[in-house]
């Protein structure tokens, strides 16, 4: 852990260095010419007589950057708006997300859930990495940057005292060699101390990543390496310690309330190495590119000739691809330990069997995994009659599994190897070009190893059309599916959970969703359905289940937000209907209001300073077991609603130029009303406290 940390200070007096390197962007080569950092040629007289006697300007370039993410598979660019957004940013750092869809334990970094069924993924390395969404990311989710100038941002947030608070800090730096070739690192680290005993969190993650982005070469490359650290308490051990404290005895403060577990604790460590590229065949063309005149003479003729503005005709040549060779490879280990010094017994225990040792326990497993794609690709928009791209892959995946040997004849057993492979061959039909219509399908189905019989395809498409003065946009996506449980569902070795299910069956999962949006409106509207046959989950006793019939969830969500001057009231209602309770609980209905007003003091100072409230109905939340890490159905002889407590936040946000600042007053509300303040069975979340946080966007 040492010599990662040293890494990446490394890297970030590296960085550092480059930015110094590149203030002099403009630079006179012994030829004479003068060249900027990408070596296009200058004309001196257009330059400022700001000069030093090296002939170095020393003002900086006008910042120009933009964003993107890439798909996990095929490495396919979508383009993002850069991160500099000040609205809303008091929430940035809040785990139950920005508009409060997830129920989670109540400290910084701690394991959550989303109540929304249609936001829940299946697609992590495994299932105790899901829970900890809130700071792991995958490929997919990363934001390449590239930028005419170096481009970092530095955050920090903090809230509470020493003994109590959270604090996080994260970094971000990318720097382009030339226009094509872009690289940088990320750094973040978060301590949550908890307001509750044992049940601090301490999360660190640092990657290097570059992009390379040339007519017939384009290269996407990510290495990330995540530690998750987090105590468990196990809850407290009676809610009228929130609900009703004046029925018990004062024992000096939150910090002091019993809980159910001491000396536990869980650690993840999770990397991979990433990379996606292609090589693209295709010819030149030359094309006619008409620019206005850059001659000043001319210019201002045309100012005073209103008929008309002078413009240069040049004849470019173009590369205009044809088909692309990919190739993506993925390696991830992640490994999982538990671990526990002292566990309660006789009335108090928590766990219904033991299988190892007893009073103590040493969890461990690890998962590694290596997948290789290969495709080739017919592109879009090479002539006329090529509407849409057509792609074809085979892709392989090699995953071994690391298990606990539960004989206990043997001392010192050595560990349990499961081995699978899977083999897929997919293709994907879309359309990106144009304004009106794009679309995309992408299917896969197995062909050997424990890929037989499982297959999925996934499709959407979005139309963009004129009403009256509007412009509409209309999404709808669909997906059928046949998969396997994934491996910890169906083997698990623990000293209290233990399950070799190799009789599950595949998951048949059904979907459909239907998107309006119209920004004028300020309207978004979602509604969508899906059945799922043979659906699993963590049943009352905290071990894999499977329903055998079907299970089918609706939802529906409207956003609208509404202005009147400097006054904005921003608005989400979600309605969703489980068919069965039982097995999948759902809240009815989920809240979030945010009333502000948003103004510009000067012209680079902008203020909002509002309050906003998440509110769902109650509901039978799942439970959460610390020995495994995950969310499972309340015990039958612990049953206990959650919900129908407002959590009220009251904020002021402020945006100055590259500089972004908040305060917060978090859970204004606490110990009003009915005191329910639980996102988990018998997890309070932190009381009032004063949030704050900074972040700073540099671009030389």
């Amino acid at each position: 852990m040492r010599r990662i940390l040293l890494t990446y200070i490394l890297l970030s007096v590296i960085g550092l260095l480059n930015i110094q390197a590149q203030v002099a962007t403009n630079t006179l080569n012994q030829d004479g010419t003068m060249r900027d950092q990408y070596g296009n040629q200058i004309d001196p007289a257009t330059q400022p007589d700001n000069l030093d006697s090296t002939h170095v300007d020393i003002q900086s370039l006008p910042p120009k950057l933009y964003m993107w993410t890439i798909s996990e598979t095929l490495g396919e660019r979508t383009i993002i708006p850069a991160d500099t957004a000040s609205l809303n940013f008091q929430s940035t750092n809040l785990v139950e997300g920005m508009q409060g869809h997830y129920n989670y334990l109540g400290n910084l970094g701690a394991p959550r859930q989303s109540r929304l069924f249609f936001e829940r993924r299946n697609d992590y390395p495994t299932i105790f990495i899901a829970p900890l969404s809130f700071f792991y990311f995958r490929p997919d989710q990363f934001k390449f940057t590239n930028s005419n100038v170096p481009f970092t941002n530095l955050t920090y947030y903090k809230a509470g005292s020493r003994i109590n608070g959270e604090d996080r800090f994260k970094s971000y730096f990318s720097v382009n060699a030339n226009k094509r070739l872009a690289f940088g690192f990320n750094i973040d680290y978060l301590y949550g101390r908890g307001y509750y005993s044992n049940q601090a969190t301490s999360h660190f993650n640092a990657g290097i990543f570059a992009s390379y982005i040339g007519e017939k070469y384009q290269m996407h490359a990510a290495y990330n390496n995540f530690f998750f650290k987090m105590n468990e308490n196990g809850g407290i051990t009676d809610d009228r310690y929130i609900t009703r404290p004046e029925e018990m005895e004062d024992v000096g403060g939150n910090q002091y309330i019993p809980v159910r577990l001491e000396e536990t604790s869980n650690r993840n460590h999770d990397f991979f190495v990433y990379l996606t590229h292609r090589y693209r065949l295709g010819f030149h063309r030359e094309v006619t590119k008409i620019e206005e005149t850059q001659d000043p003479v001319a210019r201002r003729k045309a100012e005073r000739d209103s008929t008309a503005i002078p413009k240069d005709t040049l004849i470019v040549e173009e590369f205009v691809p044809v088909t692309s060779f990919i190739h993506t490879f993925k390696i991830e280990r992640s490994n999982h330990r538990f671990r526990s010094g002292s566990e309660p017994t006789g009335a108090d225990a928590i766990y219904d069997n033991t299988y190892l040792q007893e009073g103590f326990s040493r969890d461990s497993t690890l998962a590694l995994s290596v997948k290789n794609v290969l495709g080739i690709s017919l592109l879009e928009g090479f002539n006329k009659y090529a509407k849409a791209g057509l792609t074809a892959y085979i892709s392989h995946k090699f995953s071994r599994y690391t298990l606990m040997n539960m004989d206990t004849t043997i001392a010192n057993p050595r560990p349990v190897h499961y081995d699978e492979q899977e083999v897929f061959v997919g293709g994907e039909l879309s359309k990106r070009q144009g304004k009106l219509l794009h679309y995309n399908v992408n299917g896969e189905i197995g062909l050997a190893g424990e890929a037989i019989g499982q297959f999925k395809v996934n499709g959407d498409i979005n139309l963009n059309f004129r009403l009256g003065k509007d412009t509409v946009n209309f999404y709808a996506r669909g997906h059928v599916s046949n998969l396997l449980p994934s491996f910890y569902m169906r083997h698990y070795h623990s000293n209290h959970f233990t399950w070799d299910n190799d009789d599950m069956k595949k998951e048949f999962r059904t979907g459909v969703e239907g998107e309006l949006n119209i920004d004028r409106w300020g309207t978004n509207l979602r509604a969508g359905m899906e059945n799922i046959k043979n659906y699993t989950y963590f049943d009352q006793n905290a071990l894999p289940a499977q329903h055998s019939g079907s299970v089918q969830v609706l939802s529906a969500t409207l956003n609208q937000n509404f202005k009147l001057g400097i006054f904005h009231l921003d608005n989400e209602i979600t309605w969703q209907k489980t068919s069965n309770a039982s097995i999948l609980p759902l809240p009815d209905f989920s809240l979030y209001h945010n009333f502000y007003l948003l103004t510009k003091l000067v012209k680079v100072l902008t203020v909002q300073l509002g309050a906003d409230v998440r509110y769902f109905t109650s509901y039978n939340a799942p439970a959460y077991m610390p020995a495994t890490q995950q969310f499972h159905l309340q015990p039958e002889d612990d049953q206990v609603k959650i919900g129908g407590y407002p959590i009220v936040n009251a904020y002021l946000n402020i945006h100055l130029k590259r500089t972004r600042i908040f305060v917060m007053m978090y859970h204004v509300n606490a110990g009003m009303g009915n005191r329910q303040s639980f996102l988990v069975p018998h997890y309070p979340i932190n009381p009032r406290l004063l949030k704050i946080g900074i972040s700073w966007n540099f671009y030389d």
